[in-house]
């Protein structure tokens, strides 16, 4: 267990809080690219427990600055886009990407008061259908080009979610080996009882026999030994990474997908499920495919959690410890040793930092940045993979194109319905 400011420590995501300056160190996505694909467009967001408005002036460039005017507080999700920046729509001062402001009109034409006006800019870039957002200090690092950010025929789809909850307690799910066999197979079975539906629709998970972890260069490799299977299957062999600070990459043959965990304030965290297909041998995306995106169903119509499929079944998890899970009344056993081992590399990571050097996952040199690719078991669930029956038990089941998808990667032609 920790204390209570041990817990405070480790989850609170504000400016000159402690994960707070760690976190802004890192480029985090903070919005789908097609969200704000059209000139003009303004879209208010908060991250890391600051407001801000992210935008796309009449240049086609985007700007992500603090969302007050210095002048009288107006709300700047509505002000106007111009061709280097944003115009306050109440008296016009104009703001470029770094917050600086460039232009008053109703000032003196000689007044050098604008140099001393300057709000919040952030550097933010786009990658893979995602749009950036780097917080910290200068210079930034590189924005890592993980593999399923960059790789070649794939087809995309971007689930999101707000989560009311911190960001810690998910990420501490994703150390969690165990979970899988209780969360996603025997609560399952229950879930299948209740609704009437065969269980022979899920495959039921094994009793977990090991599990293990290992710190890489990007983070922890977690793996797990299942009934029935020895060291040398990829569950235990390959395993699969948790990204430092906030990603999780799972998948198998048939999808690979990054779960990002971006923290909006201490009790309210942005998730993304990145997933890309990958079609059978021989078969060709069709040239600059859409990258779709859906949001992730928390609760039904009744206000109660969705619970059929996995990533639903996690959010109950994660939601239900509280806005913030309490860890000064935890009790972990020896199959949590993952999430100790992720609270000390935080802990280590935050020291390094006070002490001037860069954290881990930090990347400075371009040529490392190329092309990262990440350690990813292939044969988790059946043959087929995410493109067999088992895609309707994930998050990817709300992706509106999934079906057509799903023809596309096996090589088969479109039906008429998709």
């Amino acid at each position: 267990m920790l204390s209570k400011e041990q817990n405070e420590d480790l989850i609170q995501v504000g400016a000159g809080k402690s994960m707070g300056v760690l976190l802004r160190r890192y480029w985090h996505p903070i919005a789908i690219s097609t969200d704000v694909e059209k000139i003009g467009t303004i879209k208010k967001l908060k991250i890391l427990d600051e407001e801000l408005v992210l935008y796309r002036d009449k240049s086609n460039n985007l700007g992500l600055v603090a969302d007050r005017c210095a002048h009288r507080g107006v709300s700047l999700e509505y002000a106007i886009p111009d061709e280097c920046g944003l115009r306050c729509q109440y008296h016009g001062w104009l703001y470029d990407q770094t917050g600086q402001c460039v232009e008053q009109p109703n000032e003196p034409e000689d007044s050098t008061f604008k140099k001393r006006i300057k709000i919040s800019g952030y550097e933010v870039r786009e990658l893979g259908g995602l749009v950036f957002g780097y917080m910290g200090p200068k210079p930034a690092p590189e924005l890592p080009n993980w593999d399923l950010f960059v790789q070649e025929n794939v087809i995309r789809t971007v689930g999101y979610a707000e989560i009311p909850c911190n960001w810690v307690q998910i990420m501490e799910n994703s150390l969690d080996p165990t979970h899988l066999e209780w969360l996603h197979g025997h609560y399952f079975e229950h879930v299948f009882e209740q609704q009437g539906r065969p269980q022979n629709e899920w495959p039921i998970t094994k009793r977990h026999l090991k599990i293990g972890f290992d710190e890489f260069d990007y983070g922890i490799i977690k793996r797990r030994v299942l009934e029935g299977q020895t060291e040398e299957n990829e569950d235990w062999a390959v395993g699969h990474p948790i990204v430092f600070p906030n990603y999780l990459r799972v998948g198998d043959s048939g999808a690979h997908s990054f779960q990002i965990r971006v923290p909006i304030d201490d009790t309210h965290t942005l998730h993304f499920w990145y997933t890309c297909f990958v079609p059978a041998e021989g078969v060709k995306v069709p040239e600059n495919y859409p990258i779709s995106s859906y949001e992730c169903p928390i609760y039904d119509e009744n206000g109660k959690f969705v619970t059929d499929y996995i990533d639903g079944q996690d959010m109950m998890a994660w939601i239900t410890q509280g806005p913030v899970a309490d860890r000064t009344v935890e009790r972990l056993g020896t199959s949590d040793k993952g999430i100790i081992m992720y609270r000390q590399m935080l802990k280590r990571e935050l020291k390094k930092m006070k002490n001037g050097e860069d954290p881990k996952c930090t990347i400075r040199d371009p040529q490392q940045n190329q092309y990262i690719e990440l350690p990813q078991e292939e044969d988790k669930f059946s043959e087929g993979g995410l493109l067999s029956g088992v895609a309707i038990h994930w998050n990817t089941r709300y992706a509106p194109n999934l079906q057509e998808i799903i023809e596309i990667c096996k090589g088969e032609p479109i039906s008429s319905n998709s």
